[in-house]
């Protein structure tokens, strides 16, 4: 399959560091921090392992929580993307896709399909309760993922393939 030449343009002019906040939610962690928050530094490793300043931070499974920590980093934090982990599942508690979804400016639904479809390939048929979210905030990309660190590993390794020409894309004047 041969590659776009626009988006090879763009991905040439990205920046290639990015400030990216990584955001765990996780009641139990939020409440126990000694419980080791596996997803959060899978994630950490990642981002920094491509070259990207990353940071985590902890939060609970509260829709204000959530919006206010994603908000605050993107316009105060000097964010240029957010990536979340947990609160995505099928339980009550699980708010993180309907904290996020309503702040969206764009969505990204293809990023869901292609995680789904990576997933499906990995664990087989669990794949379809599993529920991510990507969209625009302020110009920036927002990625919600599940809390576990497979579903982590694999939704990052798809993100950082094309965060750069994200973040550039999302940043261009109009």
């Amino acid at each position: 399959m041969s590659k776009s030449h626009a988006a090879e343009s763009h991905k040439h002019g990205a920046s290639k560091k990015l400030k990216i906040s990584i955001i765990t939610i996780s009641s139990s962690r939020f409440r126990d921090q000694s419980i080791r928050d596996d997803s959060g530094e899978v994630a950490l490793e990642l981002c920094r392992k491509a070259g990207h300043d990353a940071f985590l931070e902890l939060v609970d499974d509260d829709k204000q929580m959530i919006r206010l920590h994603v908000l605050r980093t993107l316009f105060e934090g000097g964010s240029e993307a957010v990536i979340t982990s947990g609160g995505t599942g099928l339980a009550p508690r699980d708010v993180t896709i309907e904290a996020i979804s309503p702040l969206l400016e764009k969505k990204l639904d293809g990023f869901s399909e292609v995680f789904r479809r990576l997933s499906y390939d990995s664990i087989g048929s669990p794949a379809i309760m599993s529920r991510t979210l990507a969209g625009v905030i302020g110009n920036k990309p927002v990625f919600c993922l599940p809390g576990s660190p497979q579903a982590v590993e694999l939704g990052v390794e798809l993100i950082l393939k094309e965060l750069p020409h994200a973040v550039f894309i999302a940043r261009s004047k109009p």
